[in-house]
């Protein structure tokens, strides 16, 4: 899901909060909206605005106004793909059931049309974003209040994901530091097992925490879960900020990450229990940074050649993680002076 993907369509009655939801709009990082016929809203630059006449779209760059297409039934949704085919572009609407409809035509457009939506809500912009995995080429949202672009806004965090510096670093001890609250990060989402989440003490290294998409001889695989660390731990999401183990709940996103590759997922569910807990601690150029992790042998850290249990790990493994700015106020990266011990 990205924001570019998006067009924001002010809905409101009274033009004072038409204009706020575009200055909040604008502020939050959108750069497409609808507009009625005279309200004078110009594009910025980098900026797409598209008239709405009723159920005409008249989109920059095209010579004629977009029919937007009603599908309340087979017939219509069957006619409105003839039509895609002959234009090489379709906008819809949904009077009624809209999810597998949307399917249907995200399997028939191939490459063969740019299909755009529609909808009436902001709750319905994840169905029409992740149709079959892919969603519509653009979707249009009615946006009512301000407090709607907040709420739009955390719908589409995916679209952020930060560029992450990947080093390797060397385990210098791994004691046993007695009991702790640690954190199980339970996602909607199935990891692979080369996946896992950025926790650390202290955000200037950030250790790479695998999944439980792999087993052991006692356990089934949880390929939803990371167990994380200790509460205290910071963890990496999707914007680049920082949130504590401790202050994650369900519908929060955390950052998923493997080397060449980041998505963001939702959280589900948070288990915090006391457990054994390992420090484990890293040389990152002459500075330590440290991990409390359950000691289990379903908890791992990334290696280059696979993913080691804290139950054999050794002074003189390189464990993989991620250098990020290391001064944070409220989980965002500063420009300060800091230690972390």
């Amino acid at each position: 899901m990205t924001l570019e993907r998006v067009l924001v369509e002010p809905s409101a009655p009274d033009e004072a909060t038409r204009l706020a939801i575009v200055d909040r709009a604008r502020r939050r990082g959108f750069r497409g909206f609808v507009a009625a016929p005279g309200s004078g809203l110009e594009p910025l630059a980098g900026e797409e605005v598209v008239i709405r006449r009723d159920r005409r779209l008249e989109i920059p760059g095209r010579a004629d106004p977009v029919s937007i297409h009603p599908i309340a039934s087979l017939e219509e949704l069957e006619r409105a793909v003839r039509s895609a085919a002959a234009d090489g572009f379709l906008a819809v609407e949904w009077p009624h059931d809209r999810v597998i409809p949307l399917e249907n035509l995200v399997a028939a457009k191939g490459t063969r049309f740019r299909l755009w939506t529609c909808v009436e809500s902001v709750g319905e912009v994840p169905a029409a974003l992740g149709a079959l995995e892919h969603g519509a080429d653009r979707v249009v949202v009615r946006v009512r209040t301000t407090d709607e672009i907040d709420e739009l806004e955390g719908i589409l965090e995916t679209a952020r994901v930060p560029s992450l510096d990947w080093v390797e670093r060397e385990v210098r001890s791994i004691r046993p530091v007695g009991l702790g609250d640690r954190v199980l990060v339970d996602t909607t989402s199935l990891l692979r097992a080369d996946e896992g989440l950025l926790v650390g003490s202290a955000a200037a290294f950030l250790f790479h925490v695998a999944s439980e998409a792999v087993g052991s001889a006692f356990s089934r695989p949880r390929p939803f879960r990371v167990n994380a660390g200790s509460a205290h731990s910071y963890v990496l999401r999707p914007d680049g900020t920082t949130r504590y183990l401790s202050e994650l709940g369900p519908g929060d996103t955390v950052l998923v990450a493997a080397p060449g590759s980041c998505r963001a997922v939702r959280v589900g569910r948070i288990k915090i229990e006391r457990r054994p807990l390992v420090s484990i601690t890293a040389d990152d150029a002459g500075k330590e940074r440290t991990v409390f992790l359950q000691e289990a042998e379903t908890v791992r850290l990334s290696t280059a050649e696979a993913r080691v249990a804290v139950t054999d790990l050794a002074a003189g493994t390189k464990v993989r993680g991620v250098k990020l700015p290391a001064a944070r106020h409220l989980g965002t990266a500063v420009e300060e002076s800091i230690e972390e011990r």
